[in-house]
């Protein structure tokens, strides 16, 4: 006779979960301060805010069912590009532009294929998810050939830094609401 291991609750993954949304969400405030801090400590910021980020989002994707390895990498994405910022520190702009690209472009592929596995709300906050960043990324791109004039030209502005950090910001904001979706739909309904 075989003995089954007991597991989690949905209710217990779900709450997990939803720690982890708020979490991101709440990490999207630290983008806030990117225009009030020098280029270096900037960047150092960015970088543990990508970790955290990172890091929170694979401890939640640990918990889900249909795509875990999948949501796993989207998390470990975010990790490298936060451990990219944080070992190689440079106080120039158009480095950390070009890491927060490709981070979004590769996230936004990855969440991309984790669509064709998901089902229900889930699979349109993911697609959602996907979009956006894919979008951010598309718009860093090619603003990036603009931003290179004008940082070649004039150093990098204010407005730049602080379009930076909303991008930033939004990307988390999507993330950590589709990580409440997902605990939404973890929850087993309730017992009458």
């Amino acid at each position: 006779m075989q003995q089954t291991v007991p597991t989690r609750s949905s209710n217990a993954r779900a709450n997990l979960i939803m720690a982890a949304g708020i979490a991101i969400i709440l990490l999207s405030a630290g983008a806030a301060f990117l225009p009030f801090v020098d280029r270096l400590l900037g960047n150092r910021v960015v970088g543990y805010l990508l970790l955290a980020a990172g890091l929170v989002e694979i401890a939640a994707a640990t918990q889900r069912h249909e795509t875990k390895y999948l949501a796993m990498m989207a998390g470990a994405a975010t990790t490298l590009a936060g451990l990219l910022f944080i070992l190689n520190p440079v106080a120039h702009f158009l480095p950390t532009i070009t890491i927060v690209t490709a981070w979004l472009l590769v996230r936004s592929v990855i969440l991309a294929v984790t669509t064709r596995r998901a089902h229900g709300s889930v699979r349109k906050w993911i697609a959602i998810s996907a979009a956006t960043d894919f979008a951010l990324g598309l718009l860093l791109l090619v603003g990036l050939s603009i931003a290179t004039l004008i940082v070649m030209l004039f150093g990098p502005t204010d407005q730049m830094i602080a379009s930076f950090a909303w991008v930033f910001a939004l990307s988390f904001v999507v993330t950590g609401m589709l990580l409440l979706e997902v605990a939404s739909c973890e929850r087993e309904p309730e017992s009458e």
